[in-house]
């Protein structure tokens, strides 16, 4: 994953960009498989793999194939990750080891489910009784996020009178290359 991340940073193709992103996406759902969570790992390989790889392309036949070179630095942007992401390590260092017996979930939550989410839902099956009532705001949640993305995409992407429409793409000639990179 890292490898994907640090070859979407340096290339200026998009497509070859977006690609990565969908791979990126789709190796991330193996690692939630690998972890156990297999609920999160099919939404992100439909949203991060599926639907986002469709709406990336679909942004990307109406614009440019290539990537401006920034007139800005790079050691700004990289420094806010960097930061944000010792941050967030830092956030997770008083968190119980993964799969503690001792685990505030291990002591309380899952004795729960295992016992009482038969009758409380009336489904048999623990982990659909989990995924369809316990984790349903979840689910539902998910989806209002990924609606209003799409929205907010199309709304983007439908504006301005001088927009490009789809099949109408500007063809680009080897000059127009040598300027934009």
């Amino acid at each position: 994953m890292a490898l994907t991340a640090y070859a979407i940073i340096r290339l200026r193709n998009l497509f070859a960009v977006v690609i990565l992103s969908g791979i990126f996406s789709l190796l991330a759902a193996l690692l939630y498989v690998l972890l156990t969570a297999v609920d999160v790992a099919f939404t992100e390989a439909s949203v991060g793999a599926g639907i986002s790889t469709l709406l990336m392309l679909a942004t990307l036949s109406i614009t440019s194939e290539y990537e401006k070179k920034p007139a800005h630095s790079a050691v700004l942007p990289i420094l806010i990750v960097v930061v944000t992401g010792a941050a967030l390590i830092y956030g997770t260092l008083d968190m119980p080891l993964y799969g503690a017996a001792d685990a505030p979930a291990n002591l309380h939550l899952i004795p729960r489910f295992i016992e009482q989410s038969g009758t409380e839902i009336g489904i048999p099956n623990i982990v659909t009784s989990i995924l369809a009532s316990y984790r349903g705001y979840d689910t539902l949640g998910e989806t209002v996020v990924i609606f209003t993305a799409a929205i907010g995409v199309l709304v983007l992407l439908g504006r301005g009178h001088n927009r490009w429409r789809p099949g109408m793409r500007k063809s680009v000639t080897p000059e127009d290359r040598e300027e934009e990179v």
